[in-house]
């Protein structure tokens, strides 16, 4: 079939479902609460949403340890709500894609408990491993949730390799077997109507023969051994050929540690398995591989992201936009300012919606939505937060270890979506399954909806605008000032328009930055995020977009 590559005019948003609206007052965010609010993201621009697992789960890893690939777990609202969402995002007009988690299942899931006791064809679809001879672990490589990758299984007798939570098993994808189960899980959601597939941590599905030591990686030993391992694109292009090639659907890799490069082996649109790829750099501008390594926020190392992909891509392959999404902290609190709430979230949202690619909204980043910060660890929900509270900087004391978690947990950015003022944030009339962020009586979609100036119809002015210019969609991309620690500015171009971006990061008055050949006399000021603009001056966290038509 030939594929349209639709996914390319479109603005998609990821739903958290858990958090997202509770429909029917149990606490927990679910598929009638979706509906309920499918016509407020049409009303955003919204072209496609992406839905965080809501298969039948146990919920260690928030149902990213699936139990069955082929039901919508009740809680949620089952097959029947997912039908109705469903046939409601076609009817406006809009597509859904589902998380596809092949990487590892829930040891709850039948496969597992037949493997763990060798009955036939089950006994190799995960990997399996006795101690070494001196009775240690099968190897030395790290998970990256919980402790040592390996977990003794008393009923096999044999450890089993989880990368992820010790409820996640690795599935043993060199068993053909295994790829024949993905063909069905793809086939069975595409024959409904799901528009295609984010696919969870994809790059990890390939092991290194042997599945040696470790002796490189000083944190998450053995990622280099099943990272982009050997197979992977054996194994990507067979469920392309024998599945994705006979529909018209998109795929979403997510790929930690790659570089534009590397990623063209997977998405180059002449030779590659699949169509966008999330790359984690444009998350490492305060951190160091991982937000529970905080650095200052460096301005020039997020440019270089963003500029390395849009310069790297071109011509070859698509981009995936995003700031935020489940696996990382709020990006206002983070790169932005809470002092300069309101302003640095605008800025962010043009910073990255007026490049070329597909964006992706997370659920609250529309309304300048900021990091959850509990009072007591036992608050948090997430597996990995909570291990990091239990197994690491225990020399530290209660109120540094509580201000590690506030910069670093996922669980910051998955508190309920604020919907009003009124108790729970709108979000259930029951007992939220997670604590609301106490400020929503402050930031919250009904006040906004209310308020010409705020976050929210920011985004949708913004969403509307990148769809109208021809630049934005096939311009060529060019960055200036690119060592400033204070500005990001580039520049959008095609044969109809020029377009020039320009964002502050800085909480002080910085004198405007117009790049050699740019007339601003000129031009029409097409975005702005304050009331008025200074002729020759930016504001704190100003971002201007301005437009000549050719």
């Amino acid at each position: 079939m030939e594929k349209t590559r639709w996914y390319k005019d479109m603005v998609f948003y990821q739903i958290w479902p858990r958090s997202f609206k509770d429909g029917n007052g149990d606490g927990m965010g679910d598929l009638w609460g979706v509906y309920e609010k499918l016509d407020y993201l049409k009303e955003l621009g919204i072209d496609g949403i992406w839905f965080s697992p809501i298969y039948p789960s146990p919920g260690a890893d928030c149902g990213y340890d699936i139990s069955d690939y082929m039901d919508i777990a009740p809680e949620f609202g089952g097959m029947e709500a997912f039908r109705k969402v469903l046939d409601g995002v076609h009817r406006r007009g809009m597509k859904l894609i589902m998380d596809l988690v092949v990487n590892h299942t829930s040891d709850e899931h039948e496969w597992f408990q037949k493997s763990r006791q060798r009955i036939d064809p089950y006994t190799d679809y995960y990997i399996w491993r006795p101690a070494k001879a001196d009775g240690s672990l099968p190897n030395n490589w790290d998970s990256n949730f919980e402790g040592k990758a390996w977990t003794y299984d008393e009923v096999r007798g044999e450890y089993y390799l989880h990368l992820f939570a010790v409820k996640q098993p690795d599935l043993n994808m060199d068993n053909p077997l295994v790829r024949e189960e993905v063909k069905k899980i793809l086939r069975f959601w595409l024959d409904m109507g799901v528009d295609g597939f984010r696919e969870d941590v994809i790059t990890y599905i390939s092991k290194k023969e042997g599945l040696p030591d470790d002796h490189l990686f000083p944190i998450y030993k053995g990622m280099p051994n099943y990272n982009h391992g050997p197979h992977i694109h054996e194994y990507l292009a067979e469920f392309k050929r024998d599945v994705l090639d006979h529909y018209d659907c998109m795929t979403l890799a997510e790929a930690p540690l790659v570089s534009p490069k590397l990623a063209l082996r997977y998405i180059d649109e002449e030779t590659g398995q699949m169509d966008m790829m999330i790359q984690f750099q444009c998350q490492c501008a305060d951190c160091l591989f991982t937000d529970y390594l905080p650095t200052p926020f460096f301005l020039p190392r997020l440019k270089r992201a963003f500029t390395s992909w849009q310069q790297g891509l071109e011509g070859r392959a698509w981009n995936m936009l995003y700031l935020e999404n489940h696996d990382h902290p709020r990006i206002v609190t983070r790169y932005g300012s809470e002092e300069f709430w309101s302003e640095s979230a605008k800025m962010l949202a043009v910073s990255y919606l007026f490049q070329k690619g597909t964006p992706f909204v997370y659920q609250g980043q529309e309304l300048g939505m900021t990091n959850w910060r509990p009072e007591r660890a036992d608050m948090y929900r997430d597996v990995q937060t909570l291990w990091q509270y239990t197994h690491s900087a225990l020399n530290k004391t209660e109120e540094q270890r509580l201000k590690r978690l506030w910069r670093s947990s996922r669980d910051g950015a998955r508190s309920p979506v604020q919907w009003s003022s009124e108790e729970n944030a709108g979000f259930t009339t029951g007992e939220p399954w997670m604590a609301v962020n106490p400020n929503y009586k402050r930031i919250n979609a009904a006040d906004q909806e209310k308020d010409p100036a705020s976050v929210l119809n920011f985004y949708r002015r913004a969403i509307a605008l990148r769809k109208r210019l021809s630049a934005v969609r096939h311009g060529d991309y060019r960055e200036y000032f690119p060592l400033s620690p204070d500005v990001y500015v580039y520049a959008r171009e095609d044969e109809r328009q020029k377009l020039l971006v320009i964002c502050s990061f800085a909480k002080k008055t910085l004198a405007l930055p117009v790049p050699e050949g740019f007339d601003i006399d000129s031009g029409r000021l097409v975005l702005l995020n304050y009331p008025k603009a200074k002729k020759h001056f930016l504001q704190p966290y100003e971002a201007r977009v301005y437009l000549w038509e050719k």
